[in-house]
């Protein structure tokens, strides 16, 4: 199925997720909702804290429970809900349909096994190879990643790489069955200039050359800017503006993404200027205000944002959404 035809390879509709806590409840995730189609890349941005990785997570079933837990909504990948499936279930569909590479590869890798065990065990699971064609196969995507040495390096052990080979291992073991959707939660984070745009460079390759729908989790809107098209972004576990990326760079309508934007460093800036700060703090998630989470934050607000939360909704003549009762025009 081709990008942009009417029905989405996921669609994840009214997720919520909360975690007990000693405090109390904390709501992670509420009443999250978006599509990807085949080939897409959807960016879902936000500051730390604001429920993307936790939506990244939800749709693989990894959510650790105890302590948290899918509370409604549904997540749909061709048609099959994850939220309602069983671990057995889930087993099957994480890394043959939908991988996930996560932030810090070092605590996604097992550190008392080699790179190659790890590999071919997840091979030999889901593509039903034979030890000696799964080492094969490894062997092969490390070298697609660009692994130097890759009949060697499948020998080493997580510590024995570098930060960013073992990112591109996470990639290699993400697309080594051939995923139709990759979630890439930050993927670059823990990296440094170079290497990230290495490596981003290198998940849009081969994104592309696989044909995979992928989820961009990232808090980096220039990230964004170069490898999305359209791109959600969250705040205190819901999403406040939907929207394609050329308007949302151009037009942004919700506050808290004019902040977004204008806290970009600008290559125009002189040396000792100050960079733009969105004022207060990100509201306790445990003790959440009455209305809009952004109210106290934002310049526009006025007594309705503070009673009432503003649904996300679509603008006219615009393929925008935002959650706001004064958007920007």
């Amino acid at each position: 199925m081709a990008a942009g035809t009417n029905k989405p390879l996921l669609s994840v509709r009214d997720l919520v997720v909360e975690f007990e806590t000693d405090q109390g409840v904390l709501r992670a995730v509420d009443g999250v909702s978006f599509d990807i189609h085949a080939g897409e890349t959807l960016g879902l941005v936000g500051e730390s804290g604001c429920g993307k990785t936790v939506t990244g997570l939800s749709i693989l079933g990894l959510v650790p429970s105890p302590p948290g837990r899918i509370v409604s909504g549904r997540i749909l990948l061709e048609g099959s809900d994850l939220a309602g499936m069983d671990e057995v279930g889930l087993r099957k569909i994480r890394g043959s349909k939908v991988s996930m590479i996560f932030q810090e590869p070092m605590t996604a890798l097992n550190p008392v096994f080699r790179i190659g065990n790890q590999m071919r065990d997840v091979l030999q699971r889901h593509q039903g190879l034979t030890r000696l064609q799964a080492h094969s196969a490894a062997i092969e995507i490390l070298a697609k990643v660009g692994i130097p040495e890759p009949a060697v390096r499948v020998e080493d052990y997580p510590h024995q790489l570098s930060g960013g080979m073992r990112q591109r291992v996470m990639i290699a073991m993400a697309l080594s069955c051939g995923p139709k959707l990759l979630v890439a939660d930050e993927p670059t984070t823990a990296l440094d200039v170079t290497t990230q745009a290495q490596v981003l460079e290198q998940i849009v390759r081969l994104q592309q050359e696989f044909g995979m729908a992928m989820l961009l989790v990232t808090h980096d809107l220039g990230v964004v800017a170069e490898t999305c098209r359209h791109a959600v972004v969250m705040y205190c576990g819901r999403i406040v503006e939907s929207s394609s990326i050329d308007e949302l760079f151009a037009r942004p309508r919700h506050p808290y993404t004019t902040g977004l934007l204008a806290s970009i460093p600008r290559a125009t800036e002189e040396r000792g200027d100050e960079l733009p700060v969105i004022p207060g703090m990100v509201p306790d998630l445990l003790h959440l205000p009455r209305g809009c989470a952004f109210a106290d934050r934002c310049p526009k607000a006025h007594e309705r944002c503070r009673q009432s939360v503003p649904h996300l909704d679509l603008l006219q003549s615009t393929r925008t959404s935002v959650a706001c009762y004064e958007p920007n025009a």
